[in-house]
C-alpha cells in the first residue's frame, strides 16, 4: 500500500485512524512536534478503547493498526513517496491556499492532493496550481470513524482519473463516497441538513413546536428511516413509485412549501430561545458536553455496526 498523510487537527487524526483501519500507511505531518506527539498519544488512546469495546473498525489489531501510523515535521520527507495527501487544516481559506501553494512546489505527478474543507469551493482552493488536474476535495462527515460518508467535490479542471482514484480510495477503506458532478456551495450534505435547520428554526420561532420536540421529530420520526434510505427512495416507497407519489401529493407539498418563510437570521430571541432550551438540557460545559459527544459517537458506532449487520443479512 501507497504511503497517505495528513495534518494532526481533530479530523487529521480522525482520517488517520480510518486510513489505518485500512491497512494503509499513514504519514501525519504538523508544523509543531509537540502537536504530533499528542495527536498519537490520543489515536493510540482511541484505538485501545475502540478495541477494548469492540468497536476498532478494520481486520487488524490496534497494534497493527498503530504501527501504520508515523509522524512527521518537514513537509518536504512528509510528501515523500505518497500517493494520496489528505489536508485538514482549519477552515481558513488563506492557510489552506498557502498549504496548497507549498504542496505544488514539491509533488510529483500521481500523488493526489485531496482538501477536508466542508465550505470552502475547489475552485478557490486550487486555481492556478500546476497540479491543478490532481487537485480534489474530499470531505468526511463528522466524526469519520463512525459515518463513512465523503462528499468528493472536483475542481472544474480536476482530472476525471483524480475522481475516480479517490472515489475507489475511500471505497476500500470502507468509507461511503459520493460524487459531486460539479462544485456548489455547501456541497450536498449541508445543502441538505441548512434546509432542515433553517424550517426548524421558524417552526420554533413561530411557536409551533418546542425545540425538544423538534428535535424529536428527527431523532425518532424522519431520522429513523434515513438512517437507511434517503428522502428519494423515501417517496418511491411510499407510494407505487415516484411518478405515482408526485401525482398524489404534488399538489400538497407546493401549497405547504409556499408557507415557508424567508431565511432566518439565526440570532435574536429565537436563537435565545433554541439556547435556553439546549442548554437546560446539556449544559455548555466541557465535561457536559463531552460526554454527551462520546455518548453520540457510541449510538453512532452501534447503528453503524447494525446497518453493515443488516446489509449482510
Amino acid at each position: 500500500a501507497g504511503i497517505y498523510f495528513l495534518f494532526s487537527g481533530l479530523i487529521g487524526c480522525s482520517w488517520a485512524m480510518v486510513f489505518a483501519a485500512g491497512g494503509f500507511k499513514v504519514k501525519l505531518y504538523d508544523i509543531a512536534q509537540q502537536q504530533l506527539t499528542s495527536a498519537l498519544e490520543n489515536i493510540r488512546k482511541q484505538m485501545k478503547e475502540l478495541e477494548e469495546s469492540g468497536f476498532l473498525k478494520g481486520a487488524l489489531s490496534a497494534e497493527q493498526q498503530l504501527a501504520l501510523i508515523s509522524i512527521c515535521t518537514d513537509l518536504k520527507a512528509a510528501v515523500e513517496g505518497a500517493t494520496f495527501i489528505q489536508e485538514c487544516t482549519p477552515e481558513n481559506l488563506e492557510l489552506k491556499k498557502k498549504i496548497f501553494g507549498q504542496l505544488d512546489l514539491i509533488v510529483g505527478d500521481n500523488v493526489i492532493l485531496s482538501s477536508s474543507t466542508s465550505c470552502l469551493l475547489p475552485s478557490k482552493l486550487f486555481t492556478g496550481l500546476k497540479h491543478v488536474k490532481q487537485c480534489i476535495v474530499s470531505h468526511p462527515v463528522n466524526p469519520p470513524y463512525f459515518v463513512p460518508l465523503v462528499e468528493i467535490v472536483p475542481h472544474p479542471e480536476t482530472d476525471p482519473s483524480t475522481t475516480e482514484r479517490t472515489y475507489a480510495l475511500m471505497k476500500k477503506i470502507g468509507q461511503s463516497p459520493v460524487k459531486l458532478n460539479r462544485e456548489i456551495e455547501g456541497f450536498v450534505l449541508n445543502r441538505l441538513q441548512y434546509a432542515v435547520i433553517s424550517e426548524a428554526w421558524r417552526l420554533v420561532g413561530e411557536g409551533v413546536i418546542s425545540p425538544t420536540d423538534l428535535d424529536l421529530v428527527m431523532s425518532d420520526g424522519l431520522g429513523m428511516r434515513y438512517a437507511f434510505i434517503g428522502p428519494l427512495e423515501t417517496m418511491h416507497l411510499n407510494a407505487e413509485g415516484i411518478s405515482n407519489y408526485c401525482d398524489r401529493y404534488r399538489e400538497g407539498m407546493r401549497l405547504v412549501l409556499n408557507t415557508f418563510g424567508p431565511v432566518p437570521e439565526f440570532s435574536g430571541e429565537i436563537e435565545q430561545k433554541i439556547s435556553q432550551a439546549m442548554s437546560e438540557k446539556i449544559p455548555v460545559v466541557p465535561k457536559v458536553l463531552d460526554a454527551r459527544r462520546k455518548w453520540r459517537d457510541e449510538c453512532l458506532s452501534g447503528l453503524a455496526r447494525l446497518k453493515k449487520q443488516m446489509k449482510s443479512d
